[in-house]
């Protein structure tokens, strides 16, 4: 059995919806089916996800929202008529659409997360409508129904474990099951969904629940790349990397899957296959348990991060200070705010954030404090932070690695603020700045790539 989502750029209208159709029927073990809200068909379009949201803006500000709530209707209507759905099953659609203002909700996330997963949600039911008209039995897999279960907080949901159990009793069901991705239901019967994206997750807990050889990822690109191929041109695709290569590249900047849906299929050793849904006959790229793997480079990827800040704190005999970190993860915990990493010298330590949790009064604050209760000799922040990832497991056997990673940067008076090996061995963690990222990654890519390095 094969568990295969489509994101958001594969079933944003209806000529999309036809390569998924044919996708679906080109092979009878694809009977699982995730989707996401239609996304964007041109230059400049909007998703409906993001419409969605402005929708919810809109009943929550007390706007008018005809106009949004008319665009959204039009996608939905435009790939129904693409494939003459009888009307009244259309308007089946709308009328959720409409009704959404009338509900009641706990509170703003509540209604936003109820907006929000209408997307994937409507577009299942169309996919189900279509694949039932052309006579490919489908079934509907309406989380409320079939028990997808998900705790925690509305608007980043985690799966709660049950939900596997409840999947796994469809796994004999006959038609293709099509399943909206990105929400689940909560212990108050209401709808919370996952962080952005995450209809992969979703994709990774069904084919976990019902058990599937293998999870199929189509999105609009023929496969994971080596590096951003924005930042160089043409580069090598990725035949097969770990799970784990998978991480830590997500962790900086590889966005074609998203790094959270990756667990469930780590957990149970579920293979994942990245593909085109415009070349579906390509074969992707392959994500696979690390054991048995063999390299064939020493790197498989390397990729940046430009949304990084960093505190600078130097205090004489820091080493000494017995209790001087955690009074600083206090701090950090009284403003809610959490650490990347955190290297240190014995005078000096830097504390790496991700910058989207901090702005100016929570920089204040914690500045203040830490001054009041530790007296540093030096503090200061710095905002212009890149980290860049350098990841393999053909690191493992290759001892000059760091060697050839540092070299060609310092070559080309690249400064570097970190370098941080991770204990796995097979990924290189460095900081520079941001103006500098861009060029170190080509610099890195071009000595382990272009020069063609390959264990043997």
């Amino acid at each position: 059995m094969k568990v295969t989502k489509f994101g958001g750029s594969s079933l944003a209208n209806g000529p999309q919806f036809q390569k998924v159709i044919n996708i679906i029927k080109s092979d009878p073990d694809r009977r699982a089916i995730v989707v996401s809200a239609p996304g964007t068909r041109f230059k400049g379009d909007i998703k409906v996800t993001d419409l969605l949201i402005e929708y919810a803006n809109q009943v929550i500000n007390h706007e008018d929202f005809s106009d949004t709530l008319n665009q959204i209707i039009d996608r939905y209507q435009e790939i129904g008529r693409s494939f003459h759905v009888d009307e009244q099953q259309i308007n089946q659609l709308v009328t959720q659409l409409n009704d959404l203002p009338n509900q009641s909700f706990p509170d703003t996330a509540h209604l936003m997360s109820t907006f929000k997963a209408q997307g994937e949600f409507m577009n299942a039911q169309m996919l189900t409508m279509i694949l039932n008209q052309l006579e490919i039995p489908a079934k509907f897999m309406d989380p409320k129904q079939i028990g997808f279960k998900v705790t925690g907080n509305v608007e980043d949901a985690q799966i709660n474990p049950a939900t596997y159990e409840n999947i796994r009793k469809f796994r004999d069901v006959k038609e293709k099951m099509v399943f909206p991705g990105f929400f689940g239901i909560n212990d108050d019967n209401q709808i919370a969904t996952f962080s952005r994206g995450g209809s992969d997750i979703t994709g990774s807990i069904v084919a976990r629940g019902l058990q599937a050889d293998l999870y199929e990822n189509f999105t609009d690109v023929n496969a994971i790349y080596s590096v951003d191929p924005r930042v160089v041109k043409n580069p090598k695709a990725i035949d097969v990397m770990t799970y784990r290569e998978m991480r830590e590249l997500s962790y900086a900047g590889f966005s074609v899957f998203h790094d959270e849906a990756i667990i469930p299929a780590i957990q149970v050793g579920i293979p994942i296959n990245v593909k085109n849904t415009s070349a579906p006959d390509l074969p992707g790229t392959m994500i696979v348990p690390e054991n048995k793997f063999q390299p064939t480079r020493v790197i498989t990827g390397v990729a940046s991060a430009k949304h990084f800040s960093a505190l600078y704190i130097h205090r004489y005999l820091l080493n000494k200070q017995v209790g001087f970190t955690l009074t600083i993860l206090k701090i950090l915990y009284k403003y809610g705010v959490s650490y990347e990493h955190m290297p240190s010298g014995i005078d000096d330590l830097t504390i790496i954030f991700d910058k989207t949790q901090l702005n100016d009064h929570i920089v204040k604050e914690i500045t203040k404090e830490i001054k009041a209760a530790l007296h540093p000799d030096q503090l200061r922040w710095i905002n212009d932070y890149a980290i860049i990832m350098i990841v393999g497991e053909g690191m493992q056997s290759d001892n000059h690695t760091i060697e050839k990673i540092i070299r060609p940067l310092t070559d080309n008076e690249i400064s570097i603020h970190m370098i941080n090996e991770g204990a796995s061995k097979i990924s290189v963690m460095l900081g520079t700045d941001i103006k500098d990222s861009d060029k170190a990654v080509k610099l890195i890519y071009r000595n382990f790539f272009d020069n063609n390095r390959l264990i043997y």
